[in-house]
């Protein structure tokens, strides 16, 4: 059986990513926002870097990330007291509550995404998923690999 996986993992990743910006937006943050979001809330006061390897994102992309969640006053951005050149990033109050809601949002985003499935279904799913970022986790791995 061809099950065309690159292709049924693009396409339904798309999907779910613009059905859930339209959810978040309506929300007041956006996807990438609500990611950083979830990553300060184990992480209070991560180096912008750190927070852009979580997130897998390049320094361009966070810097933009960066700069419109503290123009929402979701995030404040402090020199690091060590390396001045250097930012940590902490949750405010707003971002507190935004991530509140987020949260909730993800919750009703995840039992849209496992009806119709059982446990064990789905623990092979969240297997295979994570095996995609071990497998795939630097850009200048050979393409043999």
């Amino acid at each position: 059986m061809d099950h065309r996986l690159v292709y049924l993992l693009n396409v339904g990743q798309k999907r779910l990513q613009r059905w859930s910006q339209a959810r978040t937006a309506a929300g007041g943050v956006t996807a990438a926002q609500a990611g950083l979001l979830f990553f300060l809330a184990k992480n209070d006061g991560a180096l912008t870097n750190e927070a852009a390897a979580a997130l897998d994102l390049k320094a361009p992309g966070m810097s933009g990330l960066v700069e419109r969640a503290e123009r929402a006053g979701l995030i404040e951005r402090h020199t690091d007291e060590f390396d001045r050149r250097a930012s940590r990033l902490w949750l405010t109050k707003d971002g507190r509550g935004a991530l509140k809601r987020s949260k909730a949002g993800l919750a009703s985003v995840n039992t849209r995404l496992t009806d119709g499935f059982t446990a064990s279904e789905i623990d092979v799913v969240a297997r295979w998923l994570t095996s995609l970022q071990e497998k795939f986790s630097a850009i200048d791995e050979s393409a043999d690999s």
